[in-house]
């Protein structure tokens, strides 16, 4: 694709952009926070229907964005070749200072909700107030960007997020960054292409776009696709079969008891005897206090009493169940996630029902690691790390989030270390919950321990007669 030169053009198509997808996008949120399509219900339905409507939205999406999500977590970034490279992760690297700088510890979560949600997310790296370089994540809603080829490409030829919407007669405005300036853009709408308008025109300090994406996937059309928007039929499916059920229980789930041959008594003039009548000169019936304390007879032998059988409810639970094992499957999040059912199943078949959610997220991994990479690369550029700025082989270090005990763990690492001689520091990284911190702690204990024991054989080869008290203080 080939863009204009000129940064209001820019600016123009980037904001059509949020024009076209605002109303997709807009659907995707006000379904993640509950706000669905009603039920069918009948055109002449009373206030009573509409709240059983209401009642019946079952919002299943933020389960679905958030079981993937609540695996994915950055703990550590090891550099690739260069000067400053190590073999292990570093938590005193310039990439990880500038992470921890930019809070990202507790914000990438935000990031990856995003780009689950929406089929896309965004980062943005600069300079502060400061002089520090910082990261900071930009909303799918409000953020746009513009590539000669979406499908493969990672830099981003122009990007642009609105900072303030407009309002009244007060313009919106938004930020707007090429491969070298950042401009201020103001606008009255994002399809009023004329009344944008753009001022500054300063140098961010990059080499190219700032922006970096975080798509969930995206096919060769460069089209991206979150875990919500094709699971919104089957959503709407869950919900009118919820609707059904309330109204199946409110108005048909009791027996109803029946009378014929019989009318009931009227209300009448306690001085004339006859009947009371309503506004429409009916009788007013008594209100019969009928209830399982009581019984009803009638001396007429015409009369007969009978009832109504209440409707079912389990083929409407049935089929609420089968649409949530559909969703589960669609999803690929495991059935005992979604329906909270565990009975008699072992660990191994847990695990078996969770193969394929962590495919899922070893395929999201691979395309966000790479875009965390990019994000290292710009921080450095603008930092002056020109080591770092070119490293195109370091990768993230993700948080092995797999529910294992601690015994299974260390005796899996056991066998690994005593059967296939892997070297036990090798195998630290891999004990469930350590952090990077740790990772480090552990290595200096292990210098000092080292420290001391040789500085023990040391004293004990100069002094042999000496030996056992020398080892017992030096422990």
């Amino acid at each position: 694709m080939v863009f204009a030169a000129s940064p209001l053009a820019l600016a123009q198509e980037l904001l059509a952009i949020l024009h076209r997808d605002g109303d997709r996008l807009r659907r995707i949120d006000d379904y993640l926070h509950g706000r669905h399509s009603d039920p069918y219900m009948p055109p002449q339905a009373d206030d009573e229907y509409r709240l059983l409507a209401r009642r019946a939205v079952s919002n299943w999406m933020p389960l679905l964005v958030s079981t993937p999500a609540q695996a994915l977590y950055v703990d550590g970034y090891r550099p690739g070749s260069g000067t400053s490279a190590t073999s292990e992760p570093d938590s005193e690297t310039p990439e990880w200072e500038h992470w921890q700088r930019s809070r990202l510890d507790g914000r990438q979560a935000a990031v990856y909700r995003g780009a689950l949600t929406y089929g896309h997310a965004f980062t943005m790296t600069e300079r502060g107030r400061s002089g520090d370089v910082i990261t900071r994540g930009l909303s799918a809603l409000k953020t746009s960007a513009l590539y000669e080829d979406p499908a493969n490409d990672h830099t981003p030829h122009a990007a642009l997020t609105v900072t303030t919407w407009p309002q009244g007669d007060q313009p919106g405005t938004a930020r707007l960054w090429d491969a070298k300036r950042e401009y201020v853009v103001t606008f009255r709408s994002l399809s009023d292409e004329k009344s944008v308008r753009l001022q500054g025109g300063t140098l961010h300090g990059s080499s190219e776009c700032p922006v970096t994406r975080f798509a969930a996937w995206v096919d060769l059309e460069g089209r991206t696709l979150g875990v919500i928007e094709p699971m919104i039929c089957v959503q709407d499916r869950i919900n009118q079969t919820v609707f059904d059920l309330l109204l199946a229980q409110s108005y048909g789930s009791t027996k109803v008891r029946t009378v014929t041959g019989m009318a009931p008594p009227v209300q009448r003039d306690p001085e004339t005897g006859e009947p009371v009548l309503d506004a429409q000169g009916n009788p007013i019936p008594v209100r019969i206090n009928h209830n399982s304390r009581r019984f009803l007879f009638a001396e007429d032998p015409d009369v007969k009493f009978g009832s109504l059988d209440e409707t079912p409810l389990g083929g409407f639970i049935d089929s609420i169940e089968m649409s949530i094992r559909h969703l589960s499957a669609l999803a690929q999040v495991p059935p005992q996630t979604i329906l909270g059912q565990i009975a008699n199943l072992s660990a191994e078949a847990l695990q078996a029902a969770e193969v394929s959610l962590s495919r899922m997220i070893s395929e999201v991994r691979t395309g966000f690691g790479e875009s965390w990479e990019r994000v290292f690369r710009l921080a450095g550029e603008l930092a002056g790390n020109a080591s770092s700025a070119e490293d195109f082989r370091g990768e993230v270090v993700w948080r092995d989030m797999e529910s294992r005990s601690l015994a299974q763990s260390a005796d899996a690492l056991g066998k690994l270390r005593t059967q296939l001689g892997i070297p036990e520091r090798g195998l630290w990284r891999r004990v469930p919950g350590v952090t990077q911190t740790e990772l480090e702690d552990w290595e200096q204990m292990r210098e000092d321990d080292d420290s001391v024991g040789q500085l023990a054989g040391a004293l004990n080869r100069a002094t042999p007669e000496d030996a056992a008290p020398i080892e017992k203080a030096a422990a």
